[in-house]
């Protein structure tokens, strides 16, 4: 489904290399280069009509700054890390970690930064304003309601709808100290990570940034305003909307209920009437050549199918534990290919992009460049599946090469006591496999 910063440094004297960045588009010049002040930071993207607030931090590393994106979940914290960061003339390009996209900014006074954000693998021009202030610590303000704070641990029954009229499932899981709230939301394709807020009297504000993805949740515990005469409100409800990025908008409602649960994910997914096997050949994007399920290197071997992109973020979730557990697993019969789709469809952009992609998450097992990032791309490279929904999607091969079992989405780490489920089974399907 659906990870920073910058600063000044005249005073500390922290010195930043030179190197032009890519397409940043254009901001008024300062007198004094930007710089990058070590300590804490609040961002804050304007998108929508909205503000979507982010935390990092400026380190000092080898001599060099190093900016960690910083989100908080119901597993503790995440630290992003960000070591490519380059200047020219007067603005600072920080790249956001695995992804490909970027901060640019320039100093905006003392303390303060201003620039854009920028997805450099988006179809059209995608540039979002930001500001940022050195030493703020909190994402959103201090509760102003004279209200009692509202009540929002634990699980909820959600649904999102969109403009069209579409809607989904979703199960929030939040957990509340105060007035302070962490949590996320389980989708049939994934979760939305690690949201971290306030809750205000009856309010909620969560927020997220990984650096791909920038997502801001609101929402009113009773009838929104104005109200609906011609509706019954059912009490304990929030009403509630979800913003994306630049363009991304959806309102939502839940309920509580302990029991909310998912359709089964193993079932989403599944092969077509009289298929029993995947036939693919697909570019190998690290050692030339191709990669297909017959090749000898995987015969008589448990193969697992991770259909995932560079762009995806819970793609990196899934990865940062599949990576480990392929170098601790492998000698007990066991293979993993990445099957890659990128937001382009040429081998000569999209395969460095993988390339950088196993690089960083320490992925030793193979991968190929296999489409575009669509649902209708899986599905024309992969045509004997049936309903691909979404990325990542994990296919299970027994030693015979027959699909056992398609496992849609991914819930990760974010997502506390969900997580561990989610490697249990892993695990156990692996196991069943290979006593094969």
């Amino acid at each position: 489904m659906k990870l920073t910063p910058l600063y000044l440094l005249a005073a500390l004297g922290l010195g930043l290399a030179g190197c032009s960045s890519p397409s940043t588009g254009s901001e008024s010049a300062v007198a004094a280069p930007p710089v990058l002040t070590p300590g804490p930071w609040r961002g804050a993207l304007a998108a929508q009509g909205q503000e979507i607030p982010f935390l990092f931090e400026v380190k000092t590393e080898a001599g060099k700054p190093v900016v960690y994106l910083i989100n908080q979940g119901l597993n503790g914290e995440e630290r992003l890390r960000c070591d490519d960061i380059k200047s020219a003339g007067d603005s600072t390009t920080i790249r956001m970690h695995a992804f490909d996209a970027a901060l640019v900014l320039r100093a905006d006074g003392a303390g303060k930064l201003k620039g854009i954000w920028v997805k450099y693998d988006a179809k059209n021009s995608y540039r979002v304003p930001l500001t940022a202030t050195v030493g703020a610590q909190e994402r959103f303000a201090t509760a102003k309601s004279a209200e009692k704070t509202g009540s929002f641990g634990g699980t909820w029954r959600a649904t999102f709808s969109d403009a069209s009229g579409q809607s989904y499932p979703a199960t929030g899981v939040f957990a509340q100290q105060g007035d302070q709230l962490t949590g996320t939301f389980l989708t049939t394709t994934g979760d939305y990570r690690y949201l971290s807020g306030r809750v205000d009297g009856q309010d909620l504000r969560l927020s997220t940034f990984d650096g791909s993805h920038a997502f801001l949740f609101k929402a009113h515990n009773g009838p929104p305003e104005p109200i609906d005469i011609t509706k019954e409100y059912a009490p304990n409800t929030l009403f509630g909307e979800y913003y994306s990025g630049k363009l991304g908008h959806e309102t939502w409602t839940a309920v509580p209920d302990p029991k909310a649960k998912l359709p089964n994910a193993d079932t989403l997914t599944y092969l077509k009437k009289g298929q029993s096997r995947l036939d693919f050949k697909f570019p190998n994007v690290i050692e030339g050549g191709s990669i297909a399920p017959t090749d000898a290197k995987y015969r008589g071997k448990v193969v697992v199918l991770q259909i995932l992109g560079s762009w995806c973020p819970n793609c990196m979730d899934e990865t940062n534990f599949l990576a480990p557990w392929y170098d601790k697993n492998k000698a007990r019969g066991v293979e993993i290919i990445g099957l890659g789709y990128e937001r382009r469809p040429e081998f000569a952009v999209s395969a460095p992009k993988l390339r950088a992609m196993r690089e960083r998450f320490g992925m030793h097992y193979d991968v190929a460049f296999a489409g575009v990032s669509n649902t209708d791309s899986v599905a024309r490279s992969l045509p004997q599946l049936a309903k691909f929904l979404a990325f990542p999607t994990t296919i299970f091969l027994d030693k015979k090469g027959n699909v056992r079992k398609i496992h849609t989405g991914y819930s990760g780490p974010g997502t506390g006591t969900y997580y561990q489920q989610e490697i249990d089974g892993f695990n156990q399907e692996i196991d069943k496999l290979l006593k094969e």
